[in-house]
């Protein structure tokens, strides 16, 4: 059987050559794309760039401090469920981006070719999870800040605010290219920052490799779903198909390089969520200290790791929180900034959405894309006056869980019928991973209704 992953041996399509962009060479690029056979380029290190926004934006604090309590509780027993998080969540990358670049199409395109019950959908969901999302973020940025400052007049509420707009301006004033520029340097900062403190704790390395057998300790499985299913964004894994346009991919030429790209993302997440459990196994499992749930915990540790190794590292980690808050925050403001464009110019015209279109950068100059923009800005900023930070993070959490099985199975729909190129379709691997992904995420959802109800 055909797989989808082998498409990368496919030659060069009949009057192009590889590298050829998009709209030249006559009618080549479209026949190429229809046959799946287009001349790829090489993957190569100097085109990643995508991969690191998601990265940025998917590992948020909420992701830090689960892993953190999961290591906390049962050392390095659930390392493999790290693991296999990030293959899932590979896996929804992959065909997200390869959504887009075999077939020229966006994601919200592909999701409305299912019918307009989609479209309701999401047109529902994107509105009330940003309004809570926007809070959550700016709450989310202000505790380190407020740590790192005590004595700021305001407090939270004044870094929250400050954190919100400060996001407005980055997006409003920059395109993609700039904004990618600004997400690698803060990725770069909370991945120095994560790593050295996980090499601080002093890793028991024969423990985390023993922690790569698949085990379930008692009281074990709800926190190991978490670990699976929380590895690394929501609503942000479908705006990597916009990422990879915005990049200036759009056909299927790309698709080694997207697909490393991909690889790198959550390579790099791995390594933030093996380094957290590592800090829960080594800090906190072997002296039995335990952390409030929520973005607090990663306070609490700021507190711990300054009893144990000074100010300094103290301080650095709450750098490092506020580099992973505030990516996080910004990734919202443009990826799904660009969804929602995308969803109203869609609505409004009837017509198909191209990636050129988003190539062009035209969206990020669009009045959908800036009100969106200042609908996750200011309407959130009301919930901070609630004074419980940490229980938007739970509301967040919930409306989060009702995406990914919404993701998963409309791309297994999309990537198995004729709305994709046979060539770049689903095989077995890529189904049984979306399938998994789906079934889990089905799980997730379930289970945090029931806690937020019960």
């Amino acid at each position: 059987m055909r797989m989808a992953e082998t498409a990368d041996n496919a030659g060069t399509a009949p009057g192009s050559a590889p590298g050829t962009p998009p709209g030249t060479g006559g009618g080549a690029d479209t026949t190429a794309r229809a046959s799946g056979a287009t001349g790829l380029r090489k993957a190569s290190w100097k085109h990643i760039g995508p991969g690191i926004v998601v990265a940025a934006t998917g590992v948020g604090a909420g992701d830090l401090v689960a892993t953190l309590i999961a290591g906390s509780k049962f050392g390095y027993t659930l390392l493999w469920a790290a693991v296999v998080g990030c293959l899932v969540k590979i896996s929804l990358a992959e065909a997200t981006g390869r959504w887009h670049l075999a077939t020229g199409r966006t994601m919200f395109d592909g999701w409305r070719s299912l019918g307009r019950w989609t479209s309701v959908y999401f047109g529902i969901y994107v509105v009330v999870w940003g309004f809570v999302y926007g809070a959550t973020a700016m709450s989310s940025t202000a505790l380190p800040l407020a740590a790192l400052f005590p004595g700021m007049p305001g407090g939270l509420k004044t870094f929250a605010i400050a954190a919100g707009l400060i996001g407005l301006v980055l997006v409003w004033f920059n395109r993609y290219h700039r904004f990618e520029k600004l997400m690698t340097v803060l990725i770069g900062i909370k991945f120095l920052i994560v790593v050295y403190v996980a090499i601080r704790v002093v890793p028991d390395l024969p423990a985390a490799f023993a922690g790569l057998v698949p085990v379930l300790p008692d009281g074990s499985f709800l926190y190991t779903l978490g670990l699976i299913g929380g590895v690394g964004g929501t609503i942000t894994m479908a705006a990597y198909g916009y990422w990879v346009n915005a990049k200036g991919w759009t056909d299927s030429s790309w698709m080694k390089v997207m697909r490393l790209d991909n690889r790198v993302a959550y390579l790099t997440t791995g390594v933030f969520v093996v380094a957290m459990l590592i800090v829960g196994a080594e800090l906190l499992h072997a002296s039995g200290i335990a952390l409030a749930s929520g973005d607090r915990g990663l306070v609490d540790l700021s507190d711990i790791l300054e009893r144990r190794f000074g100010t300094f590292t103290a301080k650095l980690f709450l750098i490092g929180f506020c580099a992973t808050s505030f990516s996080a925050l910004i990734g919202v403001w443009h990826g799904v900034s660009l969804l929602f464009a995308d969803f109203v110019e869609r609505l409004r015209s009837g017509s198909e959405s191209r990636a050129e279109e988003v190539a062009s950068g035209a969206r990020e100059h669009t009045r959908p894309f800036r009100a969106y923009l200042l609908w996750l800005t200011f309407p959130p900023m009301a919930l901070l006056w609630l004074n419980q930070p940490f229980g938007l993070v739970v509301v967040y959490g919930v409306l989060g869980a009702f995406f990914m099985p919404f993701l998963a199975l409309t791309l297994i729909w999309m990537l198995n019928t004729s709305r994709t190129p046979g060539a770049w379709r689903n095989g077995i691997l890529s189904n049984s991973m979306l399938a998994i992904g789906g079934l889990l995420f089905v799980v997730l959802c379930v289970q945090q209704v029931r806690e937020l109800l019960w």
